[in-house]
């Protein structure tokens, strides 16, 4: 018996540090570096996709609805987030980047593109006076037109606000939709390190105290095949790493 009870104690023992390694460790970074660039578009600019709006039209509106899944401006991708995978340890997470909120108002998703923090709390809210229906999806390969696992799916029959805990454990983002009406979209772009970076208007990224080492970097879109490099950042210094999606 105490052979056996020994046995079990070391596996216990080894299962501890696999899960602790999961964790991203906040540290004091003082001899990071910086990786900049740019998120270009090479491929044909299509239209946005219109919707019907075919009811609830005292709330949604009537006619049609118009979403641009794909904006390009001047060349440059919109809706894109930078990241680092698999980081360990590093800076703390940013004050604002933690728990999200999304507002169902109007028939649709505000706003339509957010970052949140893994394993943190997301609060529906329902402002309009019907029914709606969030359903949020991990998407496993990072776009929408992947593979996809069911993160939430709640009825909201009334304004108010239902709150979830929000676990990815593969993909990057999740896409969010409403059962109830199929013109409303939105994606939450899940951090599970600080070290992303929301890319700009003129299509430029920079994130910043990056601890020295080799990174994979990753470009992320919810509707495009995601993108992927290879940087070495060294001890106070500046990478440059460039996207092109098509």
């Amino acid at each position: 018996m105490k052979k056996a009870f020994i046995t079990l104690s070391i596996a216990g023992i080894c299962a501890l540090p696999l899960a602790a390694q999961s964790a991203y460790k906040e540290i004091s970074v003082s001899n990071g570096g910086t990786i900049t660039g740019s998120v270009k578009f090479a491929g044909k600019d299509q239209p946005p996709k219109t919707y019907t709006i075919s009811k609830d039209n005292d709330v949604c509106g009537t006619g049609v609805r118009k979403i641009d899944f794909v904006r390009v401006e001047n060349g440059h991708l919109l809706d894109t987030v930078v990241y680092l995978e698999k980081v360990k340890e590093g800076k703390p997470f940013p004050a604002d980047v933690g728990d999200a909120t999304i507002d169902q108002k109007g028939c649709e998703f505000k706003p339509f593109l957010q970052v949140m923090k893994n394993k943190a709390t997301l609060a529906a809210v329902n402002d309009d006076p019907i029914l709606h229906n969030i359903h949020t999806y991990e998407l496993i390969r990072g776009d929408a037109k992947g593979p996809k696992k069911t993160l939430t799916n709640v009825s909201q029959p009334k304004p108010g606000v239902v709150k979830s805990t929000i676990k990815v454990r593969k993909g990057p983002a999740m896409k969010v939709e409403c059962d109830a009406h199929d013109f409303m979209h939105g994606f939450v772009f899940i951090a599970k390190n600080p070290y992303f970076a929301r890319v700009a208007d003129d299509g430029s990224f920079t994130i910043e105290d990056v601890p020295p080492g080799k990174y994979t970097i990753k470009a992320w879109h919810g509707m495009l095949k995601n993108q992927k490099a290879k940087v070495t950042v060294d001890a106070g210094g500046t990478a440059t790493v460039d996207f092109t999606f098509k």
